[in-house]
Parts: C-alpha cells; structure tokens; sequence
C-alpha cells in the first residue's frame, strides 16, 4: 500500500507573502494527520523562503506520523537535520533562482559529496535517507553503491508532459527505474507535480511505489475544499478501497 505524505510548504510561503503569523504551517500539517495523510513533507531551504527553523522545530514535536526533511548538502541545514532526527531525510538539489526543485540530484557528478552526506545522516541516528532522482537508471545504480536507503522519482517530466505521448513516454521511464530500484533493494517514493488528474495514470503504470510526497495540488484545492476534505480526496486516489 502507497503511503500518502503531505508536503507543507506551501502554507509557509502564503504566509511569508505578508511576514504574518498565518497560516501556520504546523496546524496545516496537523490537519492533514487528522484527514487521514500518513506523514508530512518539508524543505528547510538555505534561503528560508518558506519553512523556517521554528517551523522544523514545532514540526518535529507535533507531527504523528512520518516526518520527511528535504534538504540540501549545506552544511548548516544538515546540522538542523542531525538535530531534528526525522524519520526520513531525502536530499535534493537546490538552487537559489528556482522556483521550486527542478530535477533531480546528479548524484555521478557528486558521488564523493553524496557518499559523506548519507553517512553523515546515518551516523547521526536518522533511519532513512532518500535522494530525490530523475528516472535514470545509472543515478539509481550509484544511490544504491553509496548507502541510500531510497530514492524519490521525480515526476516532475511526466507532470508536465505536453501530449498523451510524451505522459506514456516519461511513464515507461518512471515504471522502469521504479522496477530497477525495487530489484536493487532501494525503496521507491515519488514526487513533484502529481495531482488529482494524474496521479490515477501514474498509480497505473508505475509499481514499487511506497510512498507519495504531494503538496502543492493539495493546498490549491484546499481553497474550494478545505484541507481535509482536499487530503481525503487525494488518499483515496493513493489508497484505493479494494472491493
């Protein structure tokens, strides 16, 4: 069964837009316990953009269920990780200019820097570290060489796919490095642009998923919806009920 893990972000940058005390984040991801999401997602950036380190603090007190820190290799931010000891810390790319993480970790151009973070994280007493990774099969291979535990897909391509072609396309690459993950022994988590509208063609195609980091498509419904009826919605699209 695919686990549902809500990424917060998003409730922080709405409320750093106006430097105001709300919405908190925290209560955000206490809502989304309550509507039935088995963890909560956050990226603690360099530049603070969003979650701040109260926000982690509070977090790590108050979440019940799977904590998942992104972070960067900074060194700084990895401290605050060692500190916070979430259950799962994935890794990703980080760039000032982005507006959000536009691809995956190139762990082959690193492999040193990657190697020392991920051993790092585990000596510190942390379970599990994930790097966030394009469906490439030599990046997969390399993860699984230097001690990760998982990789997170990014499926962000397959989101953003202009025509049905191009979806099947980056679906083919997504279900095979999900394959060859799942045969190295690497758990599989996805993430980045799933939504209402296509995650069920995802969930499809591709297999080994263990869990599923959605925020963004969340939030926006919320709007309409509300925040728990928004995260029920998108669980039984996670975790269909088998009749």
């Amino acid at each position: 069964m695919t686990r549902l893990l809500i990424n917060i972000d998003h409730v922080a940058t709405l409320r750093n837009a106006r430097q105001e005390r709300y919405p908190d984040p925290v209560r955000a991801a206490h809502e989304c316990e309550l509507a039935g999401a088995d963890g909560i997602v956050f990226h603690l950036r360099e530049d603070r953009r969003h979650i701040s380190d109260r926000d982690v603090a509070a977090l790590k007190e108050s979440v019940k269920g799977k904590l998942d820190f992104e972070l960067s290799m900074a060194p700084g931010i990895m401290s605050i990780c060692e500190r916070t000891q979430p259950h799962l810390a994935t890794l990703v790319p980080e760039r000032r200019e982005e507006i959000t993480t536009e691809g995956g970790l190139d762990v082959l151009q690193q492999v040193d820097d990657v190697e020392r973070a991920i051993e790092r994280l585990h000596t510190s007493g942390i379970p599990q570290v994930a790097l966030f990774l394009d469906p490439v099969p030599e990046q997969i291979l390399a993860a699984r060489r230097i001690g990760a535990d998982a990789i997170e897909l990014h499926t962000g391509e397959f989101a953003n796919a202009g025509t049905p072609d191009e979806a099947h396309a980056q679906l083919t690459r997504l279900a095979r490095a999900a394959r060859l993950a799942h045969e190295e022994g690497l758990l599989v988590h996805a993430g980045h642009g799933l939504d209402y509208d296509n995650y069920p063609l995802f969930r499809e195609h591709v297999p080994h998923i263990a869990e599923v980091s959605i925020g963004f498509a969340i939030l926006a419904r919320s709007l309409f919806t509300g925040l728990r009826t928004a995260v029920a919605d998108m669980r039984r699209l996670v975790q269909p009920i088998r009749e």
